[in-house]
Parts: C-alpha cells; structure tokens; sequence
C-alpha cells in the first residue's frame, strides 16, 4: 500500500444512537484525519439521538435524518416508522449523490441502513464496522454488497460473508491508554487511600437501574471490608444512590465521570455493563472485571459479549435478573482473591486488539484502491 499515491478525500460515516456507536465512528473519523488532514469527513445520525450533539462537539459536520427503529412489541405503531424510513432514504439519497463519498462507513444503528443502502445503490463502496460479538441487523441486511467488514470477535461468518472479514477490534478512546499516572497516583488524584483496594462501578451515562441495586445491596461488604468504590450512578439513578452513597466515606458516588483514564488506571476491580466498546476498554487496558449485561438491547447481544469472555476466563458475567442476590458475595470472592483478579487481568488482556481505529484505515485506504 502506498499513501502517497491513495488519497481519501471524501469519506461518509454513518451511524449511531448509543456511545457504543459514536465512539467507534469518531475514532475512525480522527484517524482518517491524522492520516489525511484534507480530508472532508460528513457523519449522518438519527435526528433527535446523541450524535446529534456528540459528532459537532468533536469538530464534525453531522446531516440528520428522520429514521426510527422498529417497534416489535406494538406492531401497529410501525407505520410511522415506515413512513419516516422513506423520508430517510430519500434524503440518504440526496446526501450520498451530492457529497460524492470515496467510501461509506456504516457503525450500526438506525441512521447507517438508509445511507449505505444508497451508496450501494449509487456504486460507493461500503465498509461495516460491527462491534459487538452478535451482529446487529442493519449490519446483517447491508453485509451482502459491503466491500469489507471490520469485526471485533471470531466467528462473525456465521452473520457474514467470510471473504469481507478483517478482525480489527474496536476503536477506542485514545486518552484511556495514554494515562501516565501509576494506579497508587491515580487512586490519590481521584481522592482515595493508595493502599486500599478499588473497584469501578459503571453503569452507562444515563444510569442501570439493576447495576445500582447491585451495588447498592454490596455497599456494607465493601465497607467492611475496606475496598474503596468510585461508583457512576447515571443520570437517571442520581437522587437515589448518591444519597445513599452518602453514608459510607470509602465511597464517591457522581452521576458521570469525565476523567475515565484515570479513574481505569486507578481500579483494581471494574463491574460494568457489556457493550463492545466498554468491553474493548477493558480488554487493552487488561482490567478484571464483573460484566452485567444489558437485557434491554437488540438479539440480547451484551450477553454475548460478556460470554465471550466469561467462557475464556477473562471476565466473570452475571445476569441482569441475578445481580442483586449475587454480586456482593462476588465482588467478596474476588476482593479476598487477588489470583483470581490476576488471572482474570490476564486472560482479557490476552483478547486486546490495540489500533483498531488505524487498522480500519489500512482497510479504507484498500477498498478505496480496489474501487478505482
């Protein structure tokens, strides 16, 4: 592959709806940039979603279209949908001929259907970036024409084309492994003892309920046994747990935290959520962790992903419904067994896959070249 010869001049990036999308389509966006700062980069979302505010926060020009996603327990309220994913690929079509993308980098999510349908139609190659370990199915629908696919586990053949597949991983926050601090700095910059133990409770931006009862109901054994707690609360569960939080002084409860590089380096033990991204987190910067997935996501695809670490040893999974019962005496068993932890950091260390953001380029820069 010669740079200098292979110029990206235009590229579409599409996607969106959770973090779990927006983050992977920016760190590419900032990796094309790195590599080709003439670049024009024009994201489309999902009007009224987060990457409306998140993408021009970043510095990237966002179009908007009016795309839902299918209502599969209230059928009847599907027409509106229908009508607005027509609107939306009218305007798909409208963006894709008047920008003249040299490619098209779909994300998952409501928007990147219409988009790269279009340029599909309209003879721009496409490439797909799945994260998660159970493929979307805007990613499953669009896989047939796409030049190439970017995955994060094995097996993706079996929702896939073999032939399209390049196992990158997923791109992540570039900051999270350019943190210089040791744990021990780490701990006291965030306002906790150095000597003691610290676990990460987080549970999204907006709050998980069932991982904040699970916490809730842990918060006694913690303190008694010494181990500090850094606890994201969301928005949603703020009031509540915060004022719980309140009685123990070995915890800091906030409803988000912005410094998450330092808040990682400084954990000893992460209970998360399972989305790719956090999983992709956790697996770089090789941290033990208690995964809970989500129940509430599309084909139940945390739980995939926290098996597919669970089965290797790299991370102990509990389910959503069982979580308030059994995380304490977890987190217990793993506080008193720093082997375990040991061992548990190594496995999920063993799954990292670092550079995905310029491994995804290499692959846009070649279907590019294979275009011409």
């Amino acid at each position: 592959m010669n740079e200098e010869k292979t110029k990206i001049n235009r590229v579409l990036i599409s996607g969106g709806g959770t973090g779990g999308h927006i983050f992977p389509a920016l760190s590419i966006a900032n990796a094309v940039r790195r590599r080709f700062p003439e670049a024009e980069i024009l994201f489309v979302g999902a009007l009224g979603r987060m990457e409306m505010e998140r993408v021009p926060a970043a510095g990237y020009r966002i179009e908007g279209l009016p795309v839902a996603g299918f209502d599969r327990k209230r059928l009847w309220r599907n027409f509106g949908v229908l009508i607005k994913l027509w609107k939306s690929l009218r305007k798909a079509r409208r963006i894709v001929r008047d920008f003249r993308p040299d490619i098209a980098v779909g994300v998952g999510g409501y928007a990147s259907g219409p988009v790269l349908k279009q340029a599909q139609k309209q003879g721009v190659p496409t490439l797909l970036q799945e994260q998660n370990s159970y493929a979307g199915v805007t990613n499953k629908l669009l896989a047939k024409k796409a030049k190439a696919i970017c995955v994060a586990y094995d097996g993706m053949d079996r929702f896939f084309p073999a032939a399209s597949i390049t196992k990158t991983g997923n791109p992540v926050r570039t900051d999270l492994e350019n943190c210089t601090l040791t744990q021990a700095e780490a701990k006291r910059q965030l306002g906790f003892d150095s000597e003691k133990l610290l676990v990460l409770a987080v549970g999204g931006s907006l709050g998980a309920r069932t991982v904040n009862q699970a916490i809730a109901a842990s918060l006694p054994m913690l303190r008694d046994k010494g181990v500090s707690l850094m606890w994201q609360t969301g928005r949603y569960g703020a009031p509540e747990f915060q004022k719980l939080a309140g009685g123990y002084d070995n915890v800091r409860a906030t409803t988000f935290i912005s410094d998450m590089d330092v808040a990682y380096r400084a954990a000893d033990l992460v209970v998360s959520r399972a989305g790719a991204g956090t999983i992709s987190e956790l697996q770089n910067l090789g941290k033990a962790c208690v995964l809970v997935p989500s129940p509430n996501v599309a084909e139940d695809h945390q739980r995939h992903n926290a098996e597919a670490l669970s089965t290797r040893g790299a991370a102990v999974m509990i389910l959503d419904a069982e979580a308030v019962a059994t995380l304490p005496a977890t987190l217990e068993s793993l506080i008193t067994d720093p082997a375990k932890r040991a061992a548990l950091s190594s496995e999920i260390s063993k799954m990292a896959l670092r550079n995905a953001d310029e491994k995804i380029v290499d692959i846009i820069i070649n279907t590019i070249e294979a275009a011409i």
